[in-house]
């Protein structure tokens, strides 16, 4: 059980946790009611926001690969490791920031489902953060 504090453990497990945030976005559209919000729209405005949606599944995906993959690599303390985890402190803490600054809180009080949704994601999002600027601390 104490192997799943290791610093190279957590990474796998964010790792693996970006990789499913990746899948999810195949089916976020239905959850969230794209489908019905967005038929009003043009059909550049209907296929940009899916485009964009495949595109930011597939970075959450590659994102959760490097880690699940390459975690001993990233701690070697090497010169692309370190820029790759200042570059994933950086992202999902940006991310971490987004969640509390940018969405409005209209958007999930008064939704059961929304403010899961948010109080997950708020957890997930500072725990991804906390993990990549940990390992960042550990080879700088």
């Amino acid at each position: 059980m104490t192997e799943l504090l290791t610093l190279e453990a957590q990474l796998r497990l964010v790792g693996a946790a970006l990789l499913a945030v990746g899948l999810v976005h195949a089916v976020l559209p239905r959850a969230i009611g794209w489908p019905a919000d967005l038929s009003g729209t043009t059909l550049l405005t209907r296929q940009v926001s899916y485009a964009h949606l495949f595109f930011i599944g597939m970075v959450c995906a590659l994102l959760g690969l490097l880690p699940l993959c390459l975690a001993p690599d990233l701690l070697a303390g090497t010169r692309l490791g370190t820029a790759l985890l200042a570059g994933q402190t950086l992202f999902w803490g940006l991310r971490w920031l987004f969640e509390f600054a940018f969405f409005s809180p209209k958007l999930w009080r008064g939704n059961p489902f929304r403010t899961i949704a948010h109080l997950a994601l708020s957890v997930l999002w500072t725990w991804v953060t906390a993990v990549f600027a940990t390992a960042l601390w550990e080879v700088s």
